[in-house]
């Protein structure tokens, strides 16, 4: 690594030398590189905390994140039928979510943003959203629904930042006249891109994922005309999410009026990711070819890597789907999801238990995860880097300075 890099400052001077320009939320300037909340432990203190440190936006997923603190699980990974499983288990959430922000704003000291992302569509939602205020996230990230709610929920934290998570100009015309009725305008918005991203994807179909709306170049504009006619030109900064894995893309994007890109995966493969090593070579070694689009669960098209599960869910998914009827209890013991397709017996979602599936892949175990990764080919090939390798690369590291 070029010894320049753990100079203070550096990834700073970088990007601007580089022509690429800094962002602003809420007083705190950060480099145009946000990491992106990946769910079941992938993303939690260290590597949002790494990502803070260096003066940019890293996020913790809230979901399950007991399954990284054995005290929690040793409480908890036993319960089956006890009638108070799922408050225990959920309470275990809420410590580990706890302990995940101090991890995160400790590594940070003080610089850059800590982020939470909560899933709109967990059924513990509300809870991990007042979790996450009051152990001191300085971010809420919320996509996987339209968060109009958030406004209310962060009533009494004014100086926290809210960030949705959408899709197409429609999406955020729908968020933003809300939460202006509200009396709050969003921090920013992250714009994710169904086509290129990974995890769950903001289309209603996995044929609406083709859809020409989500294309930056049709959406970005049409949401900064918006913005003119609205008023609040330039006091909403925009996210690009997915597809971005080098500094070209960023400078492109930033000329079409975004102020940062967001990536997961690439972080996803980094030293710092909290998931098992056996996660991060997986989804590394990954070829365009071995990814796959599916319903999950949530009811929501997603893409992932085709591991020997996900192949056998695949075969089977039209033979479960026709015998799809309603559990009387979660089959983990408790209710990560407000409407889950196994639980419910809804036939046209997913019939599997996603967090099951995603504790395996957070675990290494390659033959029974689900490993979720977006579609753009990674920054390091299949090279497991630190997270200041990443940041510098997609910085301008080895780019000629503008002029």
């Amino acid at each position: 690594m070029d010894v320049a890099l753990s100079k203070p400052g550096y990834l700073l001077d970088l990007t601007r030398a580089s022509g690429l320009r800094t962002w602003d939320l809420r007083g705190r300037e950060l480099l145009p590189v946000v990491q992106g909340g990946m769910g079941v432990g992938v993303s939690a203190g260290r590597l949002a905390g790494t990502v803070a440190a260096l003066g940019a936006m890293g996020t913790l997923s809230s979901v399950d994140l007991r399954r990284l603190h054995p005290d929690l699980m040793a409480q908890t990974g036993h319960l089956d039928k006890e009638p108070d499983a799922g408050d225990t288990i959920n309470a275990a959430n809420l410590v580990a979510l706890d302990r995940e922000i101090k991890k995160a704003l400790a590594l940070a000291g003080g610089r850059g943003v800590v982020a939470v992302n909560v899933m709109k569509a967990i059924s513990g939602y509300t809870d991990h959203v007042r979790q996450s205020l009051e152990s001191g996230a300085q971010a809420l990230v919320v996509g996987a629904g339209l968060p109009l709610d958030l406004p209310e929920l962060a009533t009494g934290f004014p100086d926290v930042a809210l960030i949705p998570i959408l899709s197409d100009a429609r999406g955020v015309q729908l968020v933003v006249k809300k939460w202006e009725k509200k009396g709050r305008l969003p921090d920013a918005i992250i714009l994710e891109h169904p086509r290129l991203a990974g995890g769950h994807l903001g289309a209603a179909r996995i044929a609406d994922i083709q859809d020409t709306r989500f294309d930056f170049e049709v959406a970005v504009p049409l949401v900064l005309e918006f913005f003119k006619t609205m008023g609040i030109e330039g006091r909403i900064p925009l996210i690009a999410a997915g597809g971005i894995n080098c500094h070209a893309d960023i400078a492109r994007l930033q000329t079409l009026g975004v102020q940062a890109v967001q990536l997961g995966t690439a972080f996803a493969v980094t030293e710092e990711c909290d998931a098992h090593p056996n996660f991060k070579q997986v989804l590394a070694r990954a070829k365009p070819s071995d990814m796959v689009e599916f319903i999950s669960a949530a009811g929501l098209p997603a893409r992932a890597v085709r591991t020997p599960w996900l192949a056998r869910y695949i075969l089977l998914e039209d033979k479960l789907k026709n015998v799809a009827h309603k559990k009387k209890k979660c089959n983990m013991s408790f209710d990560c999801l407000a409407h889950c397709g196994l639980r419910d017996g809804t036939a046209a979602m997913g019939q599997f238990c996603i967090d099951k599936q995603l504790g395996h892949a957070l675990s290494g175990e390659v033959d029974k995860g689900l490993f979720f990764r977006g579609a753009a080919a990674l920054p390091f090939g299949a090279e497991i880097r630190p997270v200041q390798d990443l940041m510098a690369y997609l910085l301008g590291n080895g780019v000629a300075a503008p002029g």
